[in-house]
């Protein structure tokens, strides 16, 4: 496995080759992210993953400072699973100046739930995105289902910019009790990753609910908050939407999609759960 920290040394190593897979990451990699490489090897040769913490995606107040940095560890772990190339570019190999030219998604997807609560989130998720495509120019780009907004942004941008890209989605992976692997998880307590599956258990909570044939959207999202907020979560939303384009569902709508993010502690989680309701 090749680890690379300059875009020329990246495109030198990848000329010539065909059908690159990419799996985009932050690093400080878990189960879930090594499920993506091991997909994206059944999709395509070589492989390739990025490992850069992107400034434009985190607010003042976010963690960007305090984001684990623990590239030698990820690159063990990548080597383990085939992963074949590693691009680990500094900040300013990636941004040598100032990144004035960025990519504003579609409004109607981008600036709700994670949008709404993050501002500007996605502009700075679709721009690195993009240049990153840019750079590697894969011929399919790997994303995870756990976070299921951010899946379909990048999606509408392909699309909209006819990139020659397929976006596979890998499944959400979970601990053994139903938490959904994420980087930030090292950041709770022993007793708030014990109480950390409560999110989880919410959304399968609606889901039982819409599949014993509640149709009371808004109640079942309040309750769910309700619930949270009395086991000490402050939640930013829980909501049911349609999964084709996260607007709120019709009586018909029947592919839905449960989603939630709220602190526990200093620690913000997001989850998300498909649903089929059956008419």
């Amino acid at each position: 496995m090749r680890i690379l920290h300059t875009i020329a040394d990246l495109r030198q190593a990848l000329a010539g080759t065909t059908g690159t897979a990419f799996v985009p990451t932050m690093g400080n990699l878990h189960e879930g992210h090594l499920a993506l490489i091991k997909l994206a090897k059944e999709h395509g040769g070589p492989v390739v993953a990025s490992i850069f913490v992107n400034r434009l995606q985190f607010a003042p107040h976010e963690d960007f400072d305090t984001y684990p940095r623990t590239l030698g560890r990820d690159c063990e772990l990548l080597r383990s699973v085939g992963c074949n190339m590693v691009f680990a570019p500094s900040e300013n190999e990636l941004y040598p100046q100032p990144q004035t030219c960025t990519v504003r998604p579609d409004p109607a997807l981008a600036d709700i739930l994670e949008g709404r609560f993050r501002p500007g989130f996605f502009n700075g998720v679709c721009t690195v995105v993009l240049k990153l495509f840019n750079i590697v120019q894969p011929k399919v780009a790997v994303f995870g289902k756990k976070d299921y907004q951010q899946l379909m942004v990048i999606r509408h941008m392909v699309r909209e910019l006819a990139l020659p890209i397929e976006v596979v989605a890998g499944e959400t992976a979970r601990a053994d009790d139903g938490l959904a692997l994420s980087s930030r998880n090292g950041y709770l307590s022993e007793a708030e990753r014990a109480e950390a599956v409560a999110l989880a258990q919410e959304l399968r909570a609606i889901g039982a609910a819409l599949r014993a044939g509640r149709r009371d959207w808004a109640a079942l999202e309040a309750e769910a908050v309700d619930r949270l907020v009395r086991r000490g979560w402050k939640p930013d939303y829980v909501a049911v939407r349609r999964r084709v384009d996260l607007l709120e569902p019709g009586a018909d709508d029947r592919e839905l999609v449960a989603l939630a993010a709220a602190r526990l502690g200093t620690t913000r989680l997001i989850d998300n759960l498909e649903l089929s309701v059956p008419a």
